[in-house]
């Protein structure tokens, strides 16, 4: 009999983090907690705003699955997940938080880390870029420098002095650069952003226009630089609409539904010939470590979550200027540093 436990957690984040939508000083999260037979698995749901995810609604869904969950066995995956799925649907926040938690069960129940029992190397993939968000010139110099052993730093813009921005950050490091306008460009802006944003080292722009915004396919048309889906691309079903749309696309746990959804949505992406990247939001090591798991299965990842943080909550797969150690741990790794939470 599997028992649930949830409980909240607020993480401080090193600096205010700020995007096009707005500016985060404190990350609220949920971890999940399964349990059965003295092992325990993890998950993890960061609020979000824009997504409607709250600290009250993911902990009263992710508690509502408690009786289904009771009538499986942690030993039988499918089991899990279904049950999961038939009580959450379309809530794919918390439903990515107990997909992990069951992946990560089901994993230390077979003795194995998660992704030994998928066959992966975790010696191969890519390393993960660092995120500076959205500030003044000076202030992203000085996080920029904060870091200087990261490869690669995707940078937020949306702002109205986005070239000047690259332009500044530029000087100071000759590492390759992502941007991520998080929908805050027109189709004109795009465009003629990309080709002064390719000669100074941009490696592509994700997400330049709203999620329903017409003009992307003109986009990809005209951009001097690769363009990807994040926005656009949230759960299985989008991913062939982006084909014509996109060059690759962004997968994140928490918009997808979890680790299951996530590699079926990777084995599609491959079909149609786009690139795959996966992405976090700023979460702890919990959620970190379950993405850590299908790196190997990526062309790029953005994996810094909780490099972004003051403190974490857990220890797991570590990221350090943008490599991977993982534990020698079964499951997917994790550990919460007070220990595991309380059985009901």
């Amino acid at each position: 009999m599997i028992d649930l436990a949830v409980r909240h957690f607020a993480l401080p984040l090193r600096h205010p983090f700020t995007i096009s939508r707005g500016t985060v000083t404190v990350q609220d999260t949920v971890i999940v907690q399964l349990h059965e037979g003295g092992c325990f698995g993890y998950g993890e749901a960061t609020t979000n705003p824009y997504y409607g995810a709250t600290v009250e609604s993911l902990s009263r869904r992710m508690l509502a699955v408690t009786p289904l969950l009771r009538a499986v066995s942690a030993d039988d995956l499918d089991g899990m997940l279904a049950a999961i799925g038939s009580a959450l649907g379309a809530d794919t926040f918390a439903r990515s938080a107990l997909d992990m938690a069951a992946h990560d069960l089901w994993a230390r129940r077979q003795g194995q880390p998660l992704h030994r029992l998928w066959g992966l190397d975790p010696a191969v993939g890519p390393a993960s870029n660092y995120t500076i968000g959205i500030d003044t010139p000076e202030r992203m110099v000085r996080k920029l420098a904060e870091v200087p052993e990261w490869p690669i730093y995707k940078i937020k813009l949306g702002t109205d002095r986005d070239l000047e921005i690259i332009r500044e950050l530029r000087n100071h490091t000759d590492k390759p650069f992502r941007v991520d306008a998080n929908c805050g460009w027109t189709t004109r802006q795009a465009i003629e952003f990309s080709g002064p944003l390719a000669e100074l080292g941009v490696e592509f722009i994700e997400q330049p226009l709203a999620a329903d915004d017409p003009g992307m396919a003109e986009v990809r048309r005209h951009s001097a630089l690769p363009v990807f889906a994040d926005e656009s691309c949230g759960v299985e079903g989008d991913v062939e609409a982006c084909a014509g749309l996109f060059h690759g696309i962004n997968i994140k746990l928490c918009k997808c539904g979890g680790l299951a959804p996530a590699r079926r949505m990777i084995a599609r992406a491959r079909e149609l010939g786009l690139d795959v990247m996966c992405g976090c939001m700023t979460e702890s090591t919990v959620g970190i470590s379950a993405l850590a798991q299908i790196v190997p299965q990526l062309d790029f990842v953005d994996m810094d979550g909780a490099a972004l943080l003051a403190s974490d909550i857990a220890s797991g797969v570590v990221v350090e200027g943008g490599l991977r150690r993982y534990p020698d741990r079964p499951g997917t790794g994790v550990e919460l540093q007070d220990g595991p939470l309380p059985l009901a």
